[in-house]
């Protein structure tokens, strides 16, 4: 009989080591080791490879074959088919992250009580909470009429057993931390657990023609927890994200092999559960008062949806002798870019000054287009000179003092016309017929010369 053998496996990572230490060599994380068994070392009669005669191997096809799309069920949630390009995929696998209590699991429960009431077969198992406890957010939300298959489990080979037997045809596992297989000795949640459990749930969904929704725990940086490979083995990515103290959530797509990446759906949380918000950009900007000075209006891209969100900056002596930066929404590194060239290319001096810059409602923003928004309502923060109400900006700035066009500009003005705006500050471009008269600037130095003198015309 082989012997046992023991590693040591990050819990960050996924990197093996034959002995423990503090910090884990492949990423640097601290205290992330944990003990694992593994199978017999290499070359034991156990792991010795079995002799296998030479067969036909596999068999190619030509690149330019006629195929016909894929087809999806539409779960009944239009913003969640949005996101996922369409609706689920058969035989397709995606992987769902999020907050504690953000509202994954209620909308996911929505999501299987449509297809379940359009006569999808669809299982819900739940690796969390007890079968009441889901019954009762059930009732809550009003769906407990709908013919949704619901257990509670957290053994992976009764759970394949039950899922081969019934072969529904949409499953939700939540959560997938939660499984275990008693094939392996490590505990329930550790790497060598998800990854073991998420293969055998992607083969299930490959080989049995289902689409499987794998609901996974985040890190406090806001990544889903365990090894990256999980995100290689699945067919789509998606972020529930959101914060507590705002009403709505946003769904994000990070990867999806049928469907575009970087879409977005928005969603609001109420009591009878979450409702789809069709128009995010009158939510984004839903209580935006009279123009005060540090407020900006930012014409954004998130996928092919035109967002519209307040960018709010405040500019303050500095109480202490270092000032502060404080970023909520947006990439400090980026904002810390626009303050040098502000400082470099327009003589405003922020070397004595905290600096606060907040995306109102929650939006987190990564597309450098926001940059000449940035800067606006810093300079408006600056000299204390609110920029128009129907005015919305959009623009990258480089470190020349440049400023250079983004793409989708037509749209995003369209957007923004659509919602009453008249003006938009905008990189020199042609004309979009967007019926937005364009303030276009070149530099940097003319964004700000528009805003200390008050001058919002024709520049």
């Amino acid at each position: 009989m082989a012997r046992s053998a023991v590693q040591f496996v990050c819990q960050s990572c996924g990197g093996a080591h034959p002995k423990w230490s503090g910090k884990c060599e492949a990423c640097g994380e601290w205290n992330t080791l944990v003990e694992e068994s593994v199978s017999a070392p290499v070359g034991t009669q156990a792991t010795k490879p079995k002799t296998r005669k030479p067969g036909r191997g596999i068999e190619f096809v030509d690149l330019g074959a006629e195929t016909e799309d894929a087809p999806r069920f539409s779960t009944g949630v239009s913003e969640l088919d949005r996101v996922l390009g369409g609706g689920l995929v058969p035989g397709s696998a995606v992987l769902i992250g999020g907050d504690p209590g953000i509202g994954k699991s209620t909308l996911l429960l929505q999501a299987m009580a449509s297809l379940a009431s359009d006569g999808v077969r669809t299982a819900y198992i739940s690796g969390e909470e007890a079968v009441d406890q889901v019954r009762r957010r059930a009732k809550r939300l009003g769906l407990s009429d709908s013919p949704v298959a619901l257990a509670s489990e957290t053994a992976l080979e009764p759970t394949l057993d039950a899922l081969k037997r019934d072969k529904p045809q949409v499953v939700v596992v939540d959560s997938i931390q939660t499984l275990w297989t008693d094939q392996l000795a490590a505990a329930p949640g550790t790497v060598a657990q998800v990854r073991a459990c998420s293969q055998e749930l992607v083969r299930f969904a490959k080989r049995r023609n289902a689409a499987v929704i794998l609901v996974g725990h985040v890190t406090k940086e806001g990544q889903i927890a365990g090894p990256r490979v999980v995100e290689h083995m699945v067919d789509a990515v998606i972020y529930f994200e959101g914060e507590r103290a705002h009403q709505f959530r946003l769904l994000r797509s990070v990867k999806n092999r049928f469907g575009p990446t970087d879409e977005i759906g928005v969603f609001e949380m109420s009591e009878q559960g979450l409702t789809v918000v069709e128009n995010p950009s009158a939510l984004f900007l839903d209580g935006r008062g009279e123009p005060a000075p540090g407020s900006a209006v930012f014409a954004g891209m998130e996928g092919a949806r035109p967002v519209l969100v307040e960018i709010q900056a405040l500019v303050a002596s500095a109480a202490f002798g270092t000032p502060r930066r404080a970023v909520v929404g947006w990439d400090s590194g980026r904002l810390a870019m626009v303050l040098a060239v502000l400082e470099a290319r327009c003589g405003l001096g922020f070397g004595q000054r905290d600096v606060y810059l907040n995306v109102a409602g929650g939006l987190k923003i990564s597309e450098p287009a926001a940059d000449l928004a940035v800067a606006a309502a810093l300079a408006s923060s600056v000299f204390d000179v609110a920029l128009p109400a129907d005015c919305a900006a959009f623009g990258e700035i480089s470190l020349s003092g440049e400023v250079r066009p983004v793409g989708r500009a037509d749209a995003r003005m369209k957007e923004a016309a659509k919602l009453g705006f008249q003006r938009a500050i905008a990189p020199v471009s042609p004309d979009s017929g967007a019926n937005l008269s364009v303030l276009g600037v070149k530099t940097l130095a003319d964004l700000v010369a528009m805003v200390e003198a008050g001058q919002f015309g024709e520049y």
